[in-house]
């Protein structure tokens, strides 16, 4: 095993992560405005991507493989599924946290709803977004290796070739990687976070 076959394994390891993510974002994004829009929906949405959330990883990547082959993109479907629930839940649940008479004062400015959606509402919703999007990228860090059973897990690929040969090697670095690649991503969210919302890191009562 070299370094070559290692560095790819993290390439694509952080490339499904990405994109899994960030289609599960728009996605979640979408989701979360019907909830908010029709408050009849919320229930019916949350239900199902919680549903989406129990069906077993492997069962889902076989299904579909079965009808989309083997490839990049049966990886990333069930790979942004997982993230929905996550996702969606803490979007919604950002924006419920926003005080009324924040909004009541919004209104009484003469902003529109989308201008105070993304004015006002957004950035007090954002640090519960940002704790969403950190646990649904770690989740998702440790989903990709599953996918070594269609041939895209990343660094689930070390993994998988190490038992298959009883070759602890490239397992442990496999899973030393993905480990490390989850608290990378964790704490580069993280940062970003805080840079985002330099209002919510201050200590209460602090002007």
């Amino acid at each position: 095993m070299c370094i070559r076959d290692s560095l790819e394994a993290v390439v694509q390891h952080l490339e499904l992560t990405v994109v899994s993510v960030l289609v599960g974002f728009i996605l979640s994004a979408g989701l979360a405005a019907l909830a908010r829009r029709f408050g009849w929906a919320a229930g019916p949405i949350n239900g199902f991507t919680a549903f989406l959330y129990t069906v077993p990883s492997g069962a889902l990547f076989a299904i579909l493989v079965a009808y989309c082959g083997v490839g990049r993109g049966s990886a990333i479907i069930p790979l942004a599924l997982y993230t929905l629930l996550i996702i969606e839940t803490n979007i919604v649940a950002g924006f419920v946290a926003v005080p009324a008479d924040v909004r009541d004062a919004a209104d009484g400015m003469g902003m529109s709803p989308v201008r105070r959606v993304f004015t006002v509402e957004l950035p007090l919703a954002m640090p519960y977004i940002i704790t969403g999007l950190r646990i649904a990228v770690v989740s998702t860090v440790g989903l990709v290796t599953v996918a070594a059973i269609i041939g895209q897990g990343g660094l689930g690929r070390l993994i998988l070739d190490g038992l298959r040969r009883t070759f602890w090697t490239p397992m442990t670095i496999g899973a030393a990687l993905s480990i490390l690649l989850a608290l990378a991503l964790d704490g580069l969210i993280y940062w970003v976070g805080r840079r985002a919302t330099p209002w919510a890191n201050r200590p209460e009562g602090t002007p």
